[in-house]
Parts: structure tokens; C-alpha cells; sequence
């Protein structure tokens, strides 16, 4: 990142660049040439490109411009954006007078780089909420391959969440879902067994804390596999449960708690209805439709 006292950088090929942001920097020094009419679509276009081709290499290298990504997040902490639009959506509906998005964009480029550096200075203390990526846009989210939810449970229990195992595939019924989630959650022996109980009893474990008083960590994360054959099933209570763990986690933010769900899908067509209010969304690898084909 360049500074009042460094050279400015050459221009170069962008095959000579060494990662993102040597590229962006190239984009920088000839923005009329990388982003035709400035468009900051584009320029999200060409680095969703940048990053599908380290896929396709295998080349390991921190990418932090996915639409719900690490600059997102930190763009709308920033602003205090709670809706949905990216980094370029945003940047370019609120762009000061008297500048333009692309240079709005490596403004706040700069910014963003310089905080995420005192960040991983030693002794700094992360600003950084662990798991906002599943809560920012939804409580809900969607996954179709099995290992892209393996390792985003990974990463939670990395960063002290505790991850309730559900497997939906077994529920050919309401009553098999509630007698699960009863189990996994410790409810108490009074609990119902219906929609509304399950609102009361998850509503206290996740804005109150586990009947059991087991460690809680950081928060808590509802993983549910195959929920599209209990939504074949029962399709009406398939769509109340993720409204009532949507809400309940609603609930849990304005205590400071963290509760969310993540919910696996063998059918990569599958949709629901808003839940809490929100959608329920695929996540950030899966989200093009080309991406569960």
C-alpha cells in the first residue's frame, strides 16, 4: 500500500502482480483502462474473475471482495449498514460529491487495509465479530455441499462457537423434528412438542443460554443437514421452524448474544420464504446458481 513517503508503483502487467491488491494497485494508476466508465460493478465483476481463477489453480491467497466478504463486513460496520447491498452497490450509491466511485472506492480501500493492519499488529485486539458473516444479511443460511458446511463449522469451533448437530433426513415427521431438537438442545421434560413450545424453549437457550448450563463460548450454531426431505415432508412446518429459529435469533442480537442457523440442502433449487423478516440465503461460495451445478 503505497504512502506519502514511497515510490509511487510502476505500471506493469497484471501478470506480473503477486496478489489482489498488487492488482488493484495496477488498477489504481490506470482506473480508465480496468474500469470502463468507472464502474464499480465492473471492478466487482473483474475481482469475482481474479478469485474464480485461484480456484481454478489452486493458488492459497487471502480474498477478502466476495459480495458478503471481509471488505463488505467492515464497509458496512464502517457506515452502519444493515441492509444487504455490496461493497460496490453501496460505494456507489453514496459516493461524496466532488469524487468519484473508483476513487471513493480506493479511499476506503486504503482505510480498510490500514485498520486490518494495526489489527494483526501484536498485542492489537481484534475488531473483528466472529460469525457476523452468517448474520449480517440472514440467520439463515443455505448450504449444498457438504464440505463448504463442514469447514464454516470448522471455523466456528475455531472461534469458540458451539455447533448443535441436527439431521433432518431422519424427520419424516413434526413430531421426529421436535423429539431431535428436544434431545440436542436439552430441553426441559415439560417442552411440548409442538411450534409454539419450540419457539418458547429455543427462544431461552438462545437468548438466555442452554438448559444444561454447558459451556455456551462464543455463541450458538443450529447445523442441519438434509432439511430439504423434511421440507418435502412437512413443508409448512419446515418453513415455521426456520421463521421461529430466525426470530429467536433476532432476539438473541439485541442481548449480545450470537445464534444462527446453518442449513444444508441436497436440492440446489430450494427455496424459502423470508424468515424473521430476512431471506433465507445461500452462502457466499454457493451464491450464483452456477456455483451448485
Amino acid at each position: 500500500m503505497p504512502t506519502e513517503d514511497s515510490a509511487p508503483p510502476n505500471a506493469r502487467h497484471w501478470q506480473d502482480c503477486t496478489d489482489v491488491y498488487d492488482l488493484l494497485e495496477q488498477i489504481r494508476l490506470r482506473p480508465s483502462t480496468w474500469v470502463p466508465g468507472g464502474s464499480l460493478l465492473h471492478l466487482q465483476s473483474l475481482l469475482t474473475g481474479y478469485r474464480a481463477a485461484l480456484g481454478v489453480h489452486g493458488v492459497e491467497e487471502p480474498f477478502a471482495f466476495w459480495p458478503e466478504d471481509d471488505f463488505n463486513r467492515w464497509l458496512h460496520e464502517r457506515r452502519g449498514i444493515t441492509g444487504s447491498h455490496t461493497w460496490a452497490a453501496e460505494i456507489e450509491r453514496n459516493t461524496p460529491v466532488g469524487s468519484t466511485p473508483v476513487e471513493e472506492f480506493f479511499r476506503l480501500l486504503d482505510a480498510y487495509r490500514s485498520e486490518r493492519a494495526q489489527d494483526s499488529a501484536p498485542g492489537a485486539t481484534s475488531t473483528r465479530f466472529p460469525g457476523i458473516e452468517y448474520m449480517q444479511s440472514t440467520f439463515v443460511t443455505l448450504f449444498w455441499r457438504r464440505q463448504l458446511l463442514r469447514e464454516a463449522e470448522l471455523r466456528l469451533e475455531g472461534r469458540g462457537f458451539r455447533v448443535v448437530h441436527l439431521a433432518a433426513g431422519e424427520w419424516a415427521s413434526e413430531q421426529d423434528m421436535h423429539r431431535d431438537v428436544a434431545a440436542a438442545l436439552r430441553f426441559p421434560d415439560y417442552y411440548g412438542h409442538n411450534l409454539d413450545a419450540l419457539d418458547d424453549c429455543l427462544g431461552d437457550v438462545a437468548c438466555h443460554g442452554p438448559y444444561d448450563d454447558s459451556p455456551e463460548g462464543t455463541g450458538l450454531v443450529l447445523s442441519i443437514t438434509d432439511y430439504d426431505r423434511f421440507t418435502a415432508a412437512c413443508p409448512g412446518a419446515a418453513q415455521v421452524v426456520l421463521d421461529i429459529v430466525a426470530n429467536q435469533a433476532r432476539h438473541a442480537v439485541v442481548l449480545h448474544r450470537r445464534f444462527f442457523c446453518l442449513l444444508h440442502s441436497n436440492d440446489p433449487d430450494i427455496r424459502f420464504e423470508p424468515v424473521g423478516a430476512m431471506p433465507v440465503m445461500w452462502n457466499s461460495d454457493e451464491w450464483l446458481d452456477a456455483k451448485r451445478r
